[in-house]
C-alpha cells in the first residue's frame, strides 16, 4: 500500500448508481458483476483477455489520479 496514512482508493463496496435506490448495500456490486459476466457472453479466451484489458485501460482513465492507480496496482498485485 502506499507510505501515506490516509489511502485514496477506496476497497470496500462503493457501488452506486444516480437517482436509484438499493435494497441492500451489495445489491449494486452483484448488478456490476452480473453485467461484467454478460459482457463476455459469447467471447474466445483470447476476446475475453482483449475486453479485460480495454476495460481496464477505460476505468483507468475515467479515474485519472496516478496516485490511485499506483494504490490500485499494488493491492492487485498483493492478492495475487
Amino acid at each position: 500500500m502506499s507510505n501515506d496514512t490516509q489511502t485514496a482508493l477506496k476497497t470496500d463496496p462503493h457501488f452506486h448508481e444516480t437517482g436509484r435506490r438499493f435494497f441492500r448495500d451489495f445489491s449494486p456490486g452483484d448488478e456490476f458483476y452480473e453485467n461484467l459476466i454478460d459482457a463476455h457472453s459469447g467471447l474466445s479466451d483470447e476476446q475475453s483477455e482483449a475486453f479485460n484489458a480495454r476495460l481496464i485501460l477505460l476505468l483507468a482513465n475515467h479515474i485519472g489520479d496516478l496516485k490511485v492507480l499506483r494504490e490500485a496496482l499494488q493491492h492487485a498485485r498483493a492478492s495475487a
